[in-house]
C-alpha cells in the first residue's frame, strides 16, 4: 500500500467507542481520485491533494475547488510500482508561492526471493524517486484551467541538479526544483540474502520557518532537510518493539506516516508495523533541535495523521484502521487533551490516508486512498 508495513483488504464495517459526536456529518466531498495520499488546505480555499494513477511517472498534484471539482497543477511526477503497488506523491505543504512535495519509494526496489525482502532494482522507472521537489507558482496559478506536465527529460534534468521551468497553454509558468535526493535504499543484510535492501518511503512532510520535516515510513525516521541548501539529516529514529505475539515477525516497525507542528514541535503519527496490534500506535512528539522522542498520545490502533483543534489542547487523530489485522474500517478522534478519552467525531472510514482542517470553515477533509475519495466532516 503506502509503506512496506501495510498490505491489507479493506471492508467496511462499523466499530463503536465509548465516547461519539452528534453534531458533526460525514459527506463525500469528491471521489474519481487516483489513490489521494496526502491533502491541504489552500489560502483561497481549495484543497491540494497527491495522487499516484498508477503507471510509471503518473504522479500528480490536482486543485480541488470549493464545489468539489477536479482539475490538475502538475502531473508527470515521479512515481512506479512498489512491491505492494503504485507509490508516488505523497506529503505536501507550503511556505509562501511554494509548494514541497515529497515522492515515495516508487519502483526503486523490487521484491526479493524471500518472503518480506527487497533487492535494488536496477531499472528504476525515475532517477529523483524518495525525494522532495519544490513548485514555485504565482498566486494566479491556481485559477487556470490547464495544468502544467514535467517529462521524464525534466525528472534527468533534476537529478543532475538543473531548474525546470514548465509553461501550459494559458502562458503560466512554473518552476520545479529538486530540494534533495535521498538514498533509495539501505543496506539491510539478511542471512541467507546479504543483497537485502530497506527502501526509503518518505510519505509525509512539514515546513518549519527554513527547514523541512519529512517523515520515512520505510526507514522508520524523521529527516530535517534545510530548504536553502537541500543539506539533511536524520533528526531521529523510531526503534522497533519486540513482537509479544506467537506470530509474525521479531519485531514491530514504528512507521511514520503523518507529521505536524505544534507548539515548537514536531508531532509524528507511528501507525505501527505488522501484526498491527491494537494499543501499539502513538502520535509522538520530537524535538526539532535534538531529536528527543516523548509520547504525545498512546494507546491508538492505526494512527496516520494528526491535527491541532481549535484550541491549544485540543487534537485531532486519523486512525487508518480500528482493527488492521481485521480489515476494520478507519476513524477520525477528538481528543480535549493529550491525555483525555478520545472522542470519535467520523467513524466507518475507507483507508483513510491524509486530513487537513479548513480554519475558515472549521471542517475537515479526509483522503480514502483505495476509495479514491476525499470526505468532508462538518459541523464543528
Amino acid at each position: 500500500m503506502f509503506s512496506r508495513k501495510v498490505l491489507i483488504i479493506v471492508v467496511v464495517m462499523l466499530c463503536g467507542f465509548v465516547l461519539k459526536a452528534e453534531a458533526q456529518t460525514t459527506s463525500v466531498f469528491t471521489a474519481g481520485l487516483s489513490r489521494p495520499t496526502k491533502v491541504m488546505v489552500t489560502p483561497q480555499g481549495n484543497l491540494l491533494v497527491t495522487e499516484t494513477l498508477g503507471p510509471p511517472n503518473s504522479g500528480r498534484v490536482s486543485i480541488i475547488d470549493r464545489n468539489g471539482n477536479r482539475r490538475t497543477l502538475i502531473d508527470g511526477l515521479p512515481s512506479g510500482i512498489s512491491p505492494e503497488g503504485p507509490s508516488g506523491p505523497s506529503g505536501l505543504d507550503m511556505r509562501g508561492n511554494t509548494l514541497f512535495v515529497a515522492i515515495g519509494e516508487g519502483d526503486a526496489t523490487v521484491a526479493g526471493p524471500i518472503p518480506g525482502t527487497q533487492l535494488p532494482n536496477p531499472n528504476p522507472s525515475s532517477p529523483i524517486l524518495s525525494s522532495v521537489l519544490a513548485i514555485d507558482f504565482s498566486a494566479n496559478t491556481g485559477r487556470t484551467t490547464q495544468g502544467f506536465s514535467l517529462s521524464t527529460d525534466d525528472q534527468l534534468n533534476l537529478a543532475f541538479g538543473g531548474e525546470v521551468r514548465l509553461s501550459n497553454g494559458s502562458r503560466r509558468t512554473i518552476t520545479v526544483k529538486l530540494i534533495t535526493n535521498f538514498p533509495d535504499f539501505v543496506p539491510n543484510p539478511i542471512q541467507p540474502l546479504p543483497a537485502n535492501v530497506r527502501a526509503s518511503n518518505p510519505f509525509a512532510l512539514v515546513v518549519g520557518g527554513n527547514d523541512l520535516f519529512v517523515a520515512d515510513a520505510g526507514l522508520n525516521s524523521v529527516m530535517k532537510v534545510n530548504i536553502a541548501s537541500g543539506n539533511w539529516q536524520t533528526l531521529t529514529v523510531f526503534p522497533p518493539r519486540p513482537n509479544p505475539l506467537p506470530f509474525g515477525p521479531p519485531v514491530i516497525d514504528a512507521v511514520p506516516d503523518g507529521i505536524r507542528i505544534a507548539g515548537g514541535q514536531l508531532l509524528v503519527t507511528l501507525l505501527t508495523g505488522f501484526p498491527f496490534i491494537p494499543g501499539l500506535s502513538e502520535v509522538r512528539r520530537v524535538d526539532t533541535e535534538t531529536g528527543g522522542i516523548s509520547t504525545f498520545i498512546g494507546g491508538r490502533s492505526s494512527a496516520i495523521d494528526v491535527l491541532e483543534g481549535t484550541t491549544n489542547a485540543q487534537y485531532y487523530v486519523l486512525e487508518f484502521s480500528t482493527n488492521l489485522r481485521g480489515g476494520a474500517p478507519g476513524q477520525l478522534l477528538l481528543f480535549q487533551s493529550p491525555s483525555s478519552a478520545p472522542i470519535v467525531v467520523a467513524g466507518g472510514l475507507i483507508s483513510p490516508s491524509g486530513m487537513a482542517r479548513d480554519t475558515t470553515t472549521g471542517d475537515i477533509y479526509i483522503t480514502e486512498i483505495f476509495t479514491g475519495r476525499i470526505l468532508r466532516v462538518s459541523g464543528f
